[in-house]
């Protein structure tokens, strides 16, 4: 009995030892040696792992910019959460050169409020967008415009998109905002963009998404391009096309003179960031006027009667 155990365990022992010794050269041979700076460069990442910049997570980023370094160029790829300061400090880990991409922010191309874009119909399903646009045209008669259950606000991580209670409509905070592109994936209606945050976050596009002929926008939303052209006409700068009777602004053509938004008849173009203007001068009461006009003469002392009879 105890020489079949003892025999048990040598056999047991043998097959584990040659387990493991095939397996130690099978760890070796086929070992995938990883390049150091990966473990450096993602360290240096924010760790979102947001996809903003189009790869799988920030590791995902980290072997791109690592592979492209290799190649001698990381031109074309960025971290979008990070911005110029991480890049900068990812292209010195590499031993590269990187240009500073100017900073976006996520704008949402609907103006259709409450107001604007009064409810026809009463949703009762899934509260979701992408729900909701599966239904069709959602609760108004505009099938273009925010839908306002929150899908972006529910993939955003830094909490820079919510949905104004007044409005229904989603409303970024660009101090928040990353540009991560979370929320223009989201969108069922693609009317969230990224566009260049602009000198002091001035910006100037068109509020609407609306590709209806003009009676039809019109008459879904008050506040609906109509693609009437004017904005077109009278851009000095070639800024503005109309594609799908509805207007776009060209942000990398656009001067900010703001003459678009002055002739645009629904006021679909908008100017975001911008001073107030300042307010015209109060005119003075008529009575102010007059009386600052009346020329006022110096007192004169009444001539001496003896003076007169002198002069006679």
């Amino acid at each position: 009995m105890e020489c079949s155990i003892l025999i048990a365990v040598i056999a047991l022992g043998s097959i584990g030892l040659v387990a493991a010794l095939v397996l130690f050269i099978c760890s070796k041979k086929f070992a995938v040696k990883e390049d150091p700076r990966l473990a450096e460069v993602a360290s240096v990442l924010p760790q979102a792992n947001c996809g903003g910049c189009g790869f799988p997570g920030c590791s995902g980023l980290a072997d791109a910019l690592v592979k492209a370094a290799d190649k001698g160029s990381i031109e074309g790829l960025s971290c979008p959460v990070g911005g110029a300061e991480v890049m900068s400090k990812v292209a010195d880990l590499l031993g590269m050169a990187v240009a500073n991409a100017e900073a976006k922010v996520a704008v949402v191309r609907c103006n259709g409020t409450c107001e604007m874009r009064p409810k026809t119909a009463i949703y009762s399903g899934l509260r979701t967008c992408s729900a909701m646009h599966a239904c069709g045209a959602g609760e108004t008669a505009c099938g273009f415009g925010c839908l306002g259950c929150g899908d972006c606000a529910a993939v955003c991580q830094f909490g820079a998109i919510t949905v104004n209670p007044e409005t229904g409509i989603a409303e970024v905070d660009e101090e928040k905002c990353t540009s991560c592109g979370a929320c223009v994936k989201a969108c069922p209606r693609g009317i969230i963009e990224l566009r260049k945050k602009g000198l002091k976050g001035r910006k100037v596009y068109v509020k609407c998404s609306n590709k209806d002929k003009g009676p039809a926008a019109k008459a879904a939303c008050k506040a609906a391009c109509i693609g009437c052209g004017k904005c077109e006409k009278e851009c000095p700068f070639g800024a503005i096309t109309i594609t799908a009777n509805l207007s776009y602004i060209d942000a990398d053509k656009c001067r900010l003179c703001r003459k678009c938004e002055k002739v645009c008849p629904t006021h679909a173009i908008v100017a975001v960031n911008f001073p107030a203007p300042k307010a015209p001068k109060a005119e003075a009461p008529a009575a102010e006027v007059k009386a600052a006009n009346v020329e006022v003469t110096p007192n004169v002392k009444p001539e001496n009667k003896q003076e007169e009879k002198t002069n006679e």
